[in-house]
């Protein structure tokens, strides 16, 4: 019998990578919350934003799923304010992906185009790090004037300026990787037309769900 996986995102964008993560994977029924307001709210302080969170994912368990699947930061770190109590797991998508960087010691940069994602981000990159003993050397990056094309559904621009980016830094000394799941289209031609790896949260994640809910 599958398992459902409810998944929240910030952004209607984030439902084709985490079809397309899954598409072979039998055992699993995804099905989408998606609240773009909640991004919008947040631009203009967290107040009262983690009681919303934790509103969304109980209605989410009463639609009978099996486990929810966290596809933004900026979610997560408000769940960790007000941590709701309920009978299903919830799986953050940030943590295989920080499992990924800490398992690697050489410097690091985390390419982010939305600067609201970045503090709580790497707040909660370094307090996984501490939790599992691992020492961590990771810059964030911000590339500047982007993530609104996302958000206006200019997709091609989007995905041009993160590979041109990337082309830019492929230079510097560090290993890089993409922070949000917006991100992961352009990483992901770049790996494939440079042959350079770029880490991104999809990546580890199927593994980590199938782990958590099998």
């Amino acid at each position: 019998m599958k398992k459902k996986l409810g998944c929240l995102h910030a952004h209607y964008s984030n439902i084709t990578y985490i079809e397309q993560a899954f598409q072979s994977i039998d055992s699993i029924e995804l099905v989408h919350f998606v609240d773009p307001g909640l991004i919008q709210r947040a631009s203009m302080g967290a107040d009262g934003l983690a009681f919303k969170v934790k509103e969304q994912l109980e209605w989410m368990e009463s639609c009978h799923i099996d486990a929810i699947l966290i596809t933004c930061t900026n979610y997560i770190a408000l769940l960790e304010e007000e941590p709701p109590k309920l009978s299903i797991p919830i799986l953050k998508i940030d943590e295989p992906y920080f499992e990924a960087i800490c398992e690697d010691e050489q410097p690091q940069m985390i390419l982010f185009t939305n600067p609201g994602t970045v503090e709580g981000t790497m707040k909660r990159l370094q307090q996984y790090a501490k939790q599992h003993e691992k020492d961590i050397d990771v810059v964030a990056k911000v590339i500047d004037n982007t993530f609104e094309l996302i958000m206006q559904g200019k997709q091609e621009a989007y995905n041009s300026v993160i590979f041109q980016t990337l082309h830019h830094i492929r230079g510097e000394q560090r290993k890089t990787s993409v922070a949000q799941l917006s991100m992961v289209e352009a990483a992901q031609q770049f790996e494939n037309e440079t042959a350079f790896m770029i880490i991104h949260p999809l990546k580890p994640l199927v593994k980590f769900v199938l782990g958590s809910i099998e």
